[in-house]
């Protein structure tokens, strides 16, 4: 029986990829900061711990916990919408310090023993933000496209332990309460001289053409564990499929300049 610890399962791709994974048999290892046993089904395949990705203790705790596994998906994050000239430094280094810096410490803890196993598999979830240039989002697609560079120059140091890594890019998931998971930190981020074209941009995410449901990341999530083709990427969702396949793009259209 193989097991994956999938972080930020508290809602939306972690919660789903976590259900995915345990009804396929294997043990899910499901990690949120505030543990909610009533989210998953009551299982012995199927372990609840606390985990703040930006703490060192409370993942050294996590991972003595688990016990071994084989399998990382690194989903937790924190999304931010605003200028970036109104985005403090702070809140830019809070962001990093989730969707950057803790996918670098949950990786670089697991390492070891995948290494010693000669086994092992990191996923890290992405976004479609890294496929074309969106706007309002500079901070949050910063924070993600340093994870598809170290990716990518990771699955090369890690080919020769026969130690597989792996990008998983979503595309926007209205179901993931991405404005709500931002919390406070997205108060006072779009000044007034930034008030109409936000408010275009928001215009366009509210009846977009297509999205990413929780059920395609899960499934992405699933096919990159087991993939052995040497394939890096796997956009999720109609949305990020259809990114992925265009050519990257200069600009939007259909944002109306202010």
């Amino acid at each position: 029986m193989k097991t994956a610890l999938i972080t930020g399962c508290s809602s939306g791709y972690g919660l789903e990829t976590a259900r995915y994974f345990h009804s396929r048999g294997w043990k899910v290892i499901a990690t949120m900061r505030t543990p909610r046993t009533d989210l998953l089904p009551r299982s012995q395949r199927l372990v609840v711990l606390p985990l703040d990705v930006t703490r060192p203790e409370s993942i050294a705790a996590a991972l003595a916990a688990s016990g071994p596994i084989d399998v990382l998906v690194n989903n937790a994050g924190i999304g931010l919408f605003g200028a970036f000239e109104a985005t403090p430094l702070a809140t830019t280094r809070e962001v990093f310090a989730t969707n950057t810096f803790g996918v670098m410490a949950m990786t670089q803890a697991v390492l070891p023993q995948f290494r010693a196993r000669r086994s092992g598999a990191v996923i890290n979830v992405t976004s479609s933000a890294t496929l074309a240039p969106m706007p309002l989002v500079a901070v949050y697609a910063a924070s993600k496209t340093a994870i598809e560079g170290f990716t990518a120059s990771l699955a090369f140091e890690l080919e020769a332990f026969d130690i597989r890594a792996k990008l998983v890019e979503p595309g926007y998931g209205p179901s993931t309460g991405f404005a709500h998971n931002s919390g406070t930190r997205m108060q006072g981020l779009i000044p007034e001289a930034y008030a109409s074209f936000a408010q275009n941009v928001l215009a366009a995410f509210t009846q977009p053409a297509e999205v990413t449901h929780a059920s395609d990341v899960a499934e992405a999530v699933w096919r990159a564990v087991h993939d052995t083709s040497g394939q890096l990427r796997f956009p999720a969702g109609a949305d990020a499929i259809a990114l992925a396949s265009a050519d990257k793009q200069t600009h939007l259209p259909g944002y109306a300049k202010n």
